[in-house]
Formats: C-alpha cells, structure tokens, sequence
C-alpha cells in the first residue's frame, strides 16, 4: 500500500489529529466515506451520485 506501513499510518494520523482536532476527526472520516462511495458508484456507471442525502430524506 504506497509503502506505507503501521509506523507510518500512525504518524500521519497523529498529524491530522492535531491539525484538525479530535472534535472534525468523525465529520472528516464521514466526509471521506461518502467520497468513496460516490466515486464507486460513478465508476460502476450508475446514473445518481448523492451529494447530499439528507435532502433527500
């Protein structure tokens, strides 16, 4: 994986932990699950992306 290995992951996890702060850590991680998702299913050629599901709702 890029040649990263566990030292290295937690290094830079410690890194963001400062930079953004333990309270944005879950809004980021969800942010970036959404991101996969979406891109998943653009690459799978389905028509709807959500951008923001709770519109939706």
């Amino acid at each position: 994986m890029f040649g990263f290995g566990v030292p290295e992951l937690l290094i830079i996890l410690s890194i963001v932990l400062v930079v953004f702060g333990a309270g944005k850590l879950p809004e980021i991680g969800s942010a970036f699950g959404k991101s996969i998702k979406n891109f998943k299913k653009a690459s799978e050629g389905k028509d709807e992306i959500e951008i923001n599901p709770k519109e939706r709702a």
